[in-house]
């Protein structure tokens, strides 16, 4: 007797009425009518019981390919700051940061309408605190199911079962949401901005302008798909964000280095029917004999199961019949009938139509650069593809637009010079990619059985750079590793790589945003030369800055990050302990900086910085504080200040490792990644970090 059994819908309930008054009673007709429905099937094939269909609604996701008349307020406009090419997750991303920075674009894609299913299916911690910089968080972790534990089984028996993707990010956990979702939501966001993905319509050729006397060097000829009209564009930008066989990246000759695996894997999403104890939980199942499977717990009671089906251990499965699996025409049944021999002894039914089927052969592939000439950028599956093993496709793609979203719109609005910032996008969003391949590769190898060394990728550019630390690989438990070997593998890779599989652990090399500490100079990057060999906090430049409990107000607590205001500023992190003793001297003294006419504030502009001062005073006794001696007049009027009044230990001063004698200014990045930290007293130090790459106003 199954062990689990779920019920499905097909997503779609069709809009209640706002009142019991209708039409016959009231004698009035709305001037608002829902939007019909259009009822599509999710999937190509269908599996024995047959395919879900889902609701979608054209007149309000399909950009210029929705029926009807478009809004008066849409055009073309023949020159624009940036085009994006692809309108996926992370084209999509650019555009919601470009436009709160007010940054013109237009955003094209060849599909007629966005996904309707299959796809990412998961979003870590890293991605939520990204897109809460953009107020669409919530709406995204809202969405589905939580993955807070993760099972592994090989052979019938347990490898591990407990907690998984814990972080000290507010996020917790591995939310999942289908990246139809993703995109509605920022296609709805587009809409409130009165934007629209133009769709049907693509990249057929650019050039790049290098005379230097172009103010949009970027002639991109559009091509409509439906009707071959071609028209041409001209912008400072251009964002490839489409997919992994980009035709951007293409036609720039910029080499996808890597290779194309000999594994396969099918992908079923449905409910199934099993006696698999842990049908309801992530994790993946892998047979000695026959590979490995992953189980994705989705909404509705579904569950996305990957199935491997071919590999280099495995090149070619037999099916039923005795003949060998066609890869190329495989059928959902025959995916289940390779899960059952890799679940044994446990077996899986299909419970409901299938709502998406796919076959997907990996390759692990890096471009070998993000950017061509400084104006063209590649993102997302674009400049990077590889596993689904750590769920790292769709959020290193956000991290990607996110780092690059900003960057634009800070040079392309005359505040930083893009001969110093934009450089900086692919050097620190290649470096992710690199080890993201070797990570999940890793992974892959170990699910599937491979037999493949990873050690032996080619042509990915895995060298270690001289700023990067020492990396010894796996610590093994050795007595372990006798006993049982993959026991011993999934504590080794665990203990190094949870937190970059949840992207809080995304360390960047030394730049002009990241600039070596110790050192004269790394690569051309000098050091801050003001900077004392006094350790303001525990932080590294050029890391996560940490996320801690705070309290906002008399009446309400929060996140650090709670205070940020998005990709148009830079968030100035003030720690002052007590606002007393030794401390108050150093704070006096930034003060007296603040308010100079030389300070960084004064000469790059006080828009482009958001204040926030923390003390382990109350709430209700900050101003106080403050106001006492009258030496820090600038620091009361114009920082915020939160309070610090957590328990030792998980409070924001010790999550950053300040000492309450010293004190400390922390430079957080737009993207969330700390910039520098210096003590109160070398404010100096901020202006010769800011000075290196932004433009006095």
């Amino acid at each position: 007797m199954p062990f689990h059994k779920y019920s499905y819908t097909n997503g779609y309930r069709a809009p209640a009425p706002d009142s019991p008054v209708t039409e016959e009673t009231s004698g009035e007709k709305p001037s608002y009518v829902y939007p019909e429905p259009v009822l599509k099937p999710t999937s190509l094939k269908p599996n024995e019981k047959g395919i879900l269909k889902d609701a979608t609604f054209p007149s309000l996701l399909a950009g210029t390919s929705a029926p009807g008349v478009l809004p008066s307020w849409f055009k073309k406009d023949s020159e624009v700051d940036v085009v994006i090419c692809g309108a996926g997750p992370s084209g999509l991303e650019v555009a919601v940061s470009l436009l709160r920075q007010g940054v013109s674009f237009r955003i094209v894609d060849k599909a007629a309408a966005p996904l309707l299913a299959g796809r990412a299916d998961g979003v870590q911690p890293r991605f939520l605190e990204t897109i809460a910089t953009l107020g669409l968080a919530t709406e995204v972790a809202e969405e589905g199911p939580l993955i807070e534990r993760t099972a592994i089984w090989k052979d019938g028996r347990c490898l591990h079962w407990g907690h998984s993707h814990q972080s000290d990010s507010r996020y917790r956990g591995l939310h999942i949401i289908t990246q139809t979702a993703i995109e509605h939501i920022y296609i709805r966001d587009l809409l409130r901005h009165k934007k629209l993905v133009e769709r049907r319509t693509t990249v057929k050729s650019f050039t790049v302008d290098e005379s230097g006397d172009n103010s949009h060097p970027v002639s991109i000829t559009l091509i409509n798909e439906d009707t071959g009209e071609q028209e041409v564009v001209r912008a400072k930008h251009l964002v490839g964000s489409d997919g992994g066989n980009s035709t951007i990246r293409k036609q720039a000759g910029i080499p996808f280095e890597g290779e194309t695996t000999d594994i396969h894997w099918g992908i079923l999403d449905a409910v199934f029917e099993t006696d698999y104890p842990h049908a309801n939980v992530f994790g993946f199942v892998m047979n000695s004999e026959h590979g490995g499977s992953c189980i994705i717990p989705r909404e509705d009671g579904m569950i996305r199961l990957y199935t491997e089906i071919s590999s280099a251990k495995n090149k070619t499965l037999i099916n039923k019949k005795g003949g060998r699996l066609n890869i190329t025409n495989v059928t959902p049944e025959e995916i289940l009938e390779q899960a059952n021999k890799i679940f044994h002894p446990f077996k899986l039914k299909f419970g409901s139509p299938l709502s998406w089927f796919t076959v997907w052969n990996i390759s692990e592939r890096v471009a070998q650069q993000f950017s061509y000439k400084d104006r063209v950028h590649l993102v997302g599956d674009a400049c990077h593809v590889h596993s689904v093993l750590g769920a790292f496709g769709l959020n290193a793609s956000i991290l990607d637009a996110a780092n690059l979203g900003w960057k634009l719109g800070w040079t392309i609005r005359g505040l930083a010079s893009p001969e110093k910032l934009i450089h900086t996008y692919g050097e620190e969003r290649r470096r992710h990619a690199v080890r993201i391949i070797e990570v999940s590769g890793t992974y892959l190898r170990f699910i599937s059985e491979s037999g493949i060394d990873v050690s032996k990728l080619q042509g990915i550019g895995t060298e270690k750079r001289e700023d990067q630390e020492a990396d010894d690989g796996l610590v093994f438990d050795k007595q372990l590793q006798a006993v049982d070997p993959d026991k011993a593998f999934l504590k080794a890779f665990f203990a190094k790589n949870t937190p970059f599989l949840l992207g809080i652990d995304v360390p960047y090399g030394h730049s002009e945003l990241n600039p070596p500490r110790s050192a004269e100079s790394f690569n051309g990057v000098s050091s801050l030369k003001t900077v004392s060999k006094r350790q303001a906090t525990d932080v590294r430049w050029g890391v996560r800055a940490p996320n801690p409990r705070v309290t906002l107000s008399l009446t309400t607590t929060g996140y650090l990050y709670d205070t940020f205001e998005g990709p148009t500023k830079f968030p100035i992190i003030i720690f002052g302990s007590d606002l007393k003793g030794p401390i108050r001297r150093r704070l006096a003294a930034l003060d007296q900086y603040l308010s100079s006419p030389n300070s960084f504030v004064r000469k790059f502009g006080r828009d482009q910085f958001t204040l926030v001062g923390i003390t382990m005073q109350l709430p209700g006794d900050i101003d106080e504080a403050l106001a006492a001696d009258g030496d820090l007049e600038y620091l009361r009027k114009n920082v915020r200040w939160i309070s610090d009044d957590h328990l030792p230990g998980s409070d924001a001063h010790s999550v950053y490792g300040v000492n309450h004698a010293l004190g400390a200014v922390v430079v957080v990045r737009p993207d969330l990644w700390a910039g520098i930290t210096v003590v109160p007293d070398e404010g100096v130090a901020l202006d010769e970090y800011f000075s290196g790459f932004l433009l006095a106003q």
